[in-house]
């Protein structure tokens, strides 16, 4: 079997308290090259559901471990040692399918939204992010990034409000003539952005577009 990463141990994640999102304007202090992750489409606990997020050297970096306890439409994206970065939450009521994400395990207050894209005529956009944890105004004129793609293919995009690729889910490269299908895939991100906010909009991709099977229910 392929190896999906390359190292058993899991060592802790080094972060700040609060997941710092998108970067400054100056580029002065900053790594200006894109963050490559292998996006595992499984949980390391036996029996649930979820994702393991790896870097390029085979660390741990996100865990997705709670798709078969709790909150049946919550989601906690956490670090490598369990803690929780973000907690995303579908939008009761809502016309839209619609999720909202909160720092750590907050109720209130959320960090930004994501509304899914209905219009047949434009089938390549996906979703639309707004940052001001509001769900989208009319003609999704408060959008600030805007994911187009197919999340079924694995090739999905998403950028900014000046038509920038911020990120990228791309298919896994194959590893000596053996593919490793549609539960590994990569995540790129540039700069602009942080790894957690991208690896969020994965979690909801999914939960859009990944298959009524393996959808959580919305309650």
């Amino acid at each position: 079997m392929t190896k999906v990463y390359p190292k058993a141990v899991i060592p802790a994640l080094v972060t700040s308290d609060k997941p710092r999102f998108f970067t400054e304007s100056s580029s002065a202090g900053r790594n200006l090259n894109p963050v490559v992750l292998t996006v595992w489409k499984k949980s390391l606990l036996f029996n649930c559901d979820g994702f393991t997020v790896f870097d390029t050297r085979g660390n741990l970096v996100f865990r997705v471990d709670n798709y078969a306890a709790g909150n049946k439409a919550e989601i906690v994206l956490m670090d490598a040692s369990g803690r929780s970065l973000l907690t995303i939450r579908r939008k009761r009521l809502s016309l839209t399918d619609s999720w909202l994400v909160y720092d750590g395990e907050a109720t209130v207050n959320p960090r930004f939204s994501v509304t899914k894209h209905v219009n047949f005529l434009n089938a390549k956009s996906l979703a639309y992010v707004s940052t001001t944890g509001s769900p989208k105004t009319k003609k999704n004129k408060n959008a600030a990034y805007e994911i187009e793609g197919s999340y079924s293919r694995r090739c999905c995009v998403v950028y900014d409000d000046k038509r920038r690729r911020i990120a990228e889910v791309k298919p896994k490269e194959a590893v000596r003539g053996v593919g490793f299908g549609g539960d590994v895939f990569r995540l790129v991100v540039q700069p602009e952005i942080d790894s957690t906010f991208a690896m969020a909009l994965v979690v909801m991709l999914d939960q859009m577009f990944g298959g009524s099977s393996r959808r959580l229910s919305s309650s």
